[in-house]
């Protein structure tokens, strides 16, 4: 197995100054260099509350490499836990991941109960039965130490049962992002969870927020802490093998997503400054360190989703694909994501009776990674002028030659090059194919506009008519 290391593909030197060179090459190299100028933000001396000053990196500790899923038993024993909850899905449980971690737990003595009923994409709903097993567990003496075994919903399912047991709140909304809950900070350190995915997209083993589908709204929203944050993530390449090519596809495009959108956010010095240090938010705009993470997962999806979705034998793109979401991750969990994530919760939260081929459920289904890449196209024509260099950069990061580009044409070649994965993947040709029309468009803004802690975010603002023109815009990607 070869892995893609930077020194391959060096790393340029990135920042908030913005500036284009049309000697730029296809790897994103030096052509085009952003720097953070720190000496230009903003501050009031005297009340320092305006602009942020400041940006923090928080992510979960990861093991990469073949096997390490059989190396949980002996973690959780040198945690000293004694009351663990495995958490996965009723088609996981079946499968060979799930297995390796019964085994180890056995093998090293550790007391498990098994929770195998998450929802893919989870709902308010589906997050209480979990929270309430949890809570009943060991005869009511709850638990001490969580493993997720499975995709992001599993994942975003184990963090919320560890906030809601640990912490139970007097409302369910407590905790849930405003304006839709209070968005109540975490009270302290949650306990150990062990974060194993199944698939190559969400990046949740290392990011601190937990999404689900509010039923009553129709509508994903989420939690958002670092402490949410999970202990460890183990990045098992033979934990992929399963995956239909239809999942396969569907979740490299959210990687793909999650890294355009959190290096082409407003930057972190754009954002207004938190009374203290505790009310900083996870999603923190671009900034250097997550732009480094968000660059490199770009060059490897240009790599290596394809060749993962079209050969599912290729164990090199694999491997890849499941750092390159981890990478991501790093990078959103610190930076944030908007319009593509933001108008994806309703278009998911929708839906009527499409079900993508592939998923193992009884219930109508859009996956996450169609709901948001479908958006993307559109979006990224409507923000690049905002900061065209960046967006040339993220396409330069994503294979297009710009060496003879103008700025002009950055939101045309980072929206064609979104489309042609979207197209060669074989992904629905846009909303129209998800059974939404422009009927539907209204509804779709309304359950954009609350999402408040991901549309602020992007660099361009959009209103109920621009969002409007957007959607109408992704009902057809190419």
């Amino acid at each position: 197995m070869r892995l893609l290391r930077h020194k391959e593909k060096p790393l340029p030197y990135f920042c908030g100054t913005r500036t284009f060179c049309p000697k730029l090459h296809n790897t994103g190299g030096p052509g085009l260099k952003i720097t953070y100028n720190f000496s230009e933000i903003p501050v009031d001396p005297t009340t320092m509350t305006n602009h942020e000053i400041a940006f923090e990196m928080a992510t979960s500790g990861v093991r990469f490499g073949s096997g390490v899923t059989s190396e949980v038993g002996q973690d959780l024993a040198e945690y000293g836990c004694r009351r663990v909850l495995v958490v996965t899905d009723s088609f996981l449980v079946r499968m060979r991941p799930v297995e390796t971690v019964l085994e180890s737990l056995k093998a090293n003595g550790i007391p498990y109960k098994l929770y195998d009923q998450v929802r893919v994409e989870p709902t308010d709903e589906s997050f209480c039965h979990a929270i309430e097993f949890a809570r009943q567990a060991y005869d009511g003496a709850g638990c001490d130490a969580f493993i997720g075994v499975g995709g992001g919903s599993t994942l975003d399912t184990a963090k919320a049962i560890n906030l809601y047991t640990t912490y139970p709140p007097t409302d369910f909304l407590d905790y849930v992002n405003p304006p839709i809950g209070k968005g109540l900070p975490v009270p302290g350190p949650l306990k150990p969870l062990i974060a194993i995915p199944t698939t190559a997209g969400t990046g949740s083993e290392t990011t601190g927020v937990s999404i689900f589908d509010l039923t009553h709204l129709h509508a994903k929203t989420g939690i958002a802490s670092r402490r949410l944050k999970p202990t460890l993530g183990l990045l098992d390449p033979d934990n992929t093998r399963t995956m239909p090519s239809t999942v396969t596809a569907a979740t490299g495009l959210d990687v793909l997503s999650h890294a355009l959108e959190s290096f082409t956010a407003l930057p972190y010095s754009q954002r207004p400054r938190p009374e203290r240090p505790a009310l900083r938010p996870a999603y923190q705009g671009s900034n250097p360190i997550s732009d480094v993470w968000a660059l490199q997962s770009l060059r490897m999806v240009a790599q290596f989703l394809v060749r993962e979705v079209e050969d599912p034998s290729d164990d090199e793109a694999r491997a890849n694909m499941l750092l390159a979401a981890s990478y991501a991750g790093v990078g959103f969990g610190n930076a944030g994501v908007h319009l593509p994530h933001g108008m994806s919760y309703p278009v998911s939260g929708m839906v009527r009776a499409y079900r993508a081929p592939g998923y193992q459920v009884d219930h109508a289904l859009v996956p996450h990674g169609y709901s948001v890449i479908l958006n993307a196209p559109a979006v990224f024509r409507y923000t690049a002028a905002a900061n065209p260099g960046r967006h040339l950069e993220a396409a330069a990061a994503l294979g297009v030659d710009v060496s003879r580009c103008r700025l002009e044409d950055a939101g045309r070649l980072l929206s064609e090059r979104v489309a042609w994965f979207i197209e060669r993947l074989r992904l629905p040709n846009g909303l129209q194919a998800l059974g939404y029309t422009s009927a539907d468009i209204p509804a779709l803004v309304e359950g954009t506009l609350p999402q408040h802690r991901v549309t602020k975010l992007a660099p361009r603002p959009a209103g109920p008519e621009e969002l409007s023109r957007l959607f109408e815009e992704s009902m057809t990607a190419w």
